[in-house]
């Protein structure tokens, strides 16, 4: 009597939740499948699985792996909604697995098979480029470019810029780095705000900006260089190479970029690989400095973090990135290159904001904060006057 209870009892619990975790195994395995597709390249093996137009969008990326790992599952009838975590990787340039988080839509086939109708951004995720159409891709010696809505002229004219960029960086801060940069070049600003799941205006006028995939602490697992078409197009030759050095630089020291890193040494520092090499002179590179040392209005400290942000107004946020530059060039300048790079490391080293940047000066240029603070101005005055 007791076996025949708790037979009946494992067959209705919870309301017929064995019925639920089967059929949470089979969308399991009908999502395995469809990995498995994603990496043989076989459209017609995915095509039993979802809808064609998603495979043709992303098949041409160069996927080292690729899984989905269900977390939830709500049935009605013949159809489903699902929650998942996509995990990925991009064969030579991803170390480690970039995941996102997905909702996917289902319904039952006539022989009575689960089939992805859709499959988007979870909530506050930002979208892949494949979700924005056909990706198409195009590699180079030190890049993998891979754009939406772009000819292939177009993403050539990046793998060029990202090829110099690679060396360039290298040059300066050392080979302590991947050396190679995965460039995501959308159709248009909207379409970079998708990626990066936020509004177009918090980028618009930015061309291009790096970001892992938790957004571009020293721990992601991968970075990527995602262009704003708009904005870059109207850029000359050197500002487009400027840009895509500046942020291959962040990609190159992300791993000693922390907590502890002020911006206007990281943007800084981008910045001075960026313009090194290119002949630009510091009232070029630094207008709004310029004329700010011109009317008088010296800087009386380091930029902070604050005037960074991309809400306010606009020459302070130019004049921010300025005088991050024009440090990092007097250091240069002053202690040679090396020390620079030693400065910035030992800044990055530190677990916390506080005395990073008092410790590293001390430690590495022999000087104090108040003392450097002191020379910049003065540099300002004479490179700017």
């Amino acid at each position: 009597m007791l076996a025949l209870c708790l037979l009946l009892v494992s067959l209705v619990a919870c309301g017929g939740q064995p019925a639920a975790d089967s059929a949470k195994a089979e969308v399991q395995r009908l999502l395995d499948r469809q990995s498995t597709a994603v990496l043989h390249h076989d459209g017609t093996a995915y095509t039993r699985t979802g809808a064609r137009t998603a495979y043709e969008n992303l098949s041409a990326v160069p996927f080292a792996s690729w899984s989905y790992r269900l977390t939830a599952l709500r049935r009605s009838g013949a159809t489903a909604t699902a929650d998942a975590e996509l995990s990925y990787k991009v064969k030579g340039y991803d170390t480690s697995p970039v995941t996102v988080g997905r909702t996917l839509t289902l319904r039952l086939t006539a022989d009575d098979q689960w089939y992805v109708d859709a499959d988007k951004p979870a909530k506050k995720s930002g979208q892949q480029l494949w979700d924005q159409g056909k990706v198409s891709v195009v590699k180079g010696a030190h890049s993998l470019v891979m754009g939406v809505g772009q000819d292939a002229d177009t993403l050539r004219d990046y793998r060029a810029l990202a090829d110099d960029a690679v060396p360039a960086v290298s040059d300066a801060w050392g080979t302590d780095w991947t050396r190679h940069v995965v460039v995501l070049v959308p159709g248009s600003l909207d379409g970079m705000a998708g990626l990066l799941g936020s509004p177009a205006a918090s980028y618009r006028g930015i061309a291009a900006v790096t970001t892992g995939e938790a957004g571009g602490s020293g721990s992601a697992p991968a970075d990527r260089i995602i262009v704003n078409p708009d904005a870059y197009a109207l850029l000359g030759s050197v500002g487009k190479q400027v840009v895509l050095t500046h942020e291959t630089t962040h990609v190159a020291t992300r791993a000693h970029t922390t907590p502890a890193t002020p911006l206007w040494l990281s943007e800084g520092y981008a910045d001075w690989i960026g313009y090194r090499g290119t002949g630009r002179t510091p009232t070029q590179a630094a207008p709004e400095l310029y004329r700010a040392v011109e009317a008088g209005d010296l800087p009386n400290a380091l930029p902070t973090d604050k005037d960074f942000g991309f809400s306010g107004e606009a020459t302070k946020l130019a004049q921010a990135y300025e005088g991050g530059w024009m440090a990092c060039r007097m250091v240069e300048d002053r202690w040679g290159v090396d020390q620079l790079g030693k400065f910035y490391r030992a800044v990055g080293a530190h677990k916390k904001r506080s005395g990073a940047v008092e410790d590293a000066l001390k430690n590495v240029l022999g000087v104090t904060l108040d003392d450097f603070t002191a020379q910049w101005r003065d540099y300002l005055r004479a490179q700017l006057a």
